[in-house]
């Protein structure tokens, strides 16, 4: 049996190569993220697989699992470690090797299995590492799983059990992909940039958008775990203003750009200006809901307004739910209220029947928005994004705030926002609307305009997102009057960027 687990262990030591390690703080409310190897080492990792199949267990589970793996130079290794620990609790695993996430998620379906694993650290920079998991397909893990996972593993009460075994599928790339592309071709001639960051994409994006008939112009799409040009990011405006250059070069219709594990996906128009994936969700609900009347949609509480004031929404009688920020949380939101679609604004889309099977995937996004300039083959993505309400809105901006403070640090904003509006104050010279504490603080001003403060659910660090329908100045104002409060929190640190 593994021993406990150590909070910290000196590297380059017998101990380190022996012991486990596992840093506390890897645990998040919907995944587990950690830096390799400096807060997690492989025997962590192997404590992480049988605390896993532990819980697997203890949830009354079926222990038949799905695991795979991001490109990365370190992902290799760790999905097997996982693999061992699974086995050494007693699950039957399935390793289907290099995958997208939404090609786990998939394999849940395909192979069915119960549960799924995947070793991903998403969009985040080299170093580190993490693991997707769910035992309740289409679901993830939310807070109460993750919770009772990490009191497992560090506490080192995981159990070996008999009957742990292995499969190799040597297949599911090819399955997944014939899955996604078994459908009607897109009859608008369509020429797209697939921007992949030299990540995981890169080998599923161009089949699946040449298999659904589009002509694809690949950007980035050669395997590289060093990411040579940029993090396969698709918030990151390095990412965006690559793809924006490919789409003018080229003449492109639309761009369209995948994280590192595949779930999200990023949008530049044919005029090379990037949109954000909430204002890309107003533009697939309002597509989606002139066919379905009363259309039931979930976004996070980062997402535009408009959602809810947009007038063609509103006569196409569609209703939206704002809910906390997070694929498990918005995955699962979804689920409940049987919406059509949940969209988060990091690009996180969660399509169910009949368009999807309720995960997250970048290429179900990017054959919808496929999909929605097809129906539309008179206008242009630049067109439909024009018909949109005006609105000024800023990109998802992270100040750096350690792990075991941001959730200090967001809590003083929310108790100094609420005082301001039970006391009549005003923020940016306007009398204040509303305070959303669903997750944070997302205060609105009387003419719309609104700012979100939260803690990051997957780094050391804040989230601020800022929006106006009315001007450019009051979004900018909006922006420096939330960063003025931050400024006084000493624990709060650089933006990743500003507007």
């Amino acid at each position: 049996m593994l021993p406990k687990p150590s909070p910290s262990i000196a590297p380059n030591s017998e101990e380190f190569e022996t012991a486990p390690l596992v840093a506390p703080q890897g645990f998040r409310e919907y995944d587990a993220r950690w830096l390799f190897p400096d807060e997690i080492n492989l025997r962590g990792i192997q404590a992480l697989g049988m605390g896993l199949g532990t819980l697997l267990h203890d949830l009354k589970v079926d222990p038949r699992i799905s695991v795979g793996h991001d490109y990365r130079s370190y992902s290799g290794s760790i999905q097997q470690a996982l693999m061992n620990g699974l086995m050494a609790a007693g699950a039957e695993v399935f390793d289907i090797g290099l995958a997208l996430s939404p090609t786990a998620y998939f394999s849940q379906f395909a192979l069915d299995v119960p549960a799924v694993a995947m070793v991903t650290a998403s969009h985040n920079e080299n170093g580190w590492t993490g693991v997707k998991m769910g035992a309740a397909r289409p679901l993830t893990f939310g807070p109460d799983e993750m919770s009772a996972l990490r009191e497992i593993v560090l506490n080192g009460t995981y159990q070996a059990r008999p009957g742990g075994s292995y499969t190799y599928v040597s297949d599911m790339r090819e399955r997944y992909i014939a899955d996604l592309v078994d459908r009607p071709k897109i009859k608008r001639k369509l020429k797209v940039v697939a921007a992949c960051g030299n990540g995981t994409a890169g080998i599923f994006a161009p089949a699946v958008l040449e298999g659904i008939g589009v002509e694809v112009i690949p950007l980035d799409c050669e395997l590289d775990h060093t990411f040579p040009r940029y993090n396969p990011n698709p918030e990151d405006m390095e990412m965006l203003h690559a793809m924006r250059d490919k789409v003018l070069e080229t003449g492109a219709d639309v761009g369209l750009a995948f994280d590192g594990d595949g779930d999200r996906c990023g949008v530049v128009d044919n005029e090379g200006e990037e949109i954000f994936a909430d204002k890309v969700g107003v533009m697939l609900a309002r597509d989606l809901s002139a066919t379905q009347p009363n259309a039931q949609f979930v976004v996070d509480v980062k997402s535009t307004g408009l959602f809810l004031t947009d007038p063609v929404l509103i006569e196409n009688g569609a209703k939206t739910d704002y809910w906390k920020t997070g694929h498990s949380y918005i995955k699962r939101r979804a689920h409940e209220l049987d919406a059509l679609v949940g969209f988060e604004k990091s690009g996180h889309y969660f399509f169910n029947p009949p368009i999807g099977r309720g995960y997250d995937d970048g290429l179900v996004s990017a054959i919808a928005i496929c999909d929605m300039l097809d129906r539309a083959p008179d206008q242009s993505m630049a067109d439909l994004k024009r018909a949109l309400p005006k609105t000024w809105g800023s990109p998802t901006m992270s100040p750096h705030c350690p792990d075991d403070k941001k959730y200090a640090v967001v809590d003083r904003i929310i108790a100094r926002i609420q005082a301001m509006a039970d006391n009549g104050d005003q923020l940016i010279g306007q009398p204040i609307r509303s305070v959303v504490t669903v997750n944070g603080v997302r205060v609105t001003v009387e003419d719309g305009t609104w700012g979100l403060i939260r803690a990051s659910s997957n780094k050391p660090g804040l989230v601020v997102v800022v929006e106006s329908p009315a001007t450019e100045a009051n979004k900018k104002a909006m922006f420096d009057a939330l960063d003025a409060m931050l400024a006084e929190e000493p624990d709060v640190g650089e933006y990743d960027q500003k507007i």
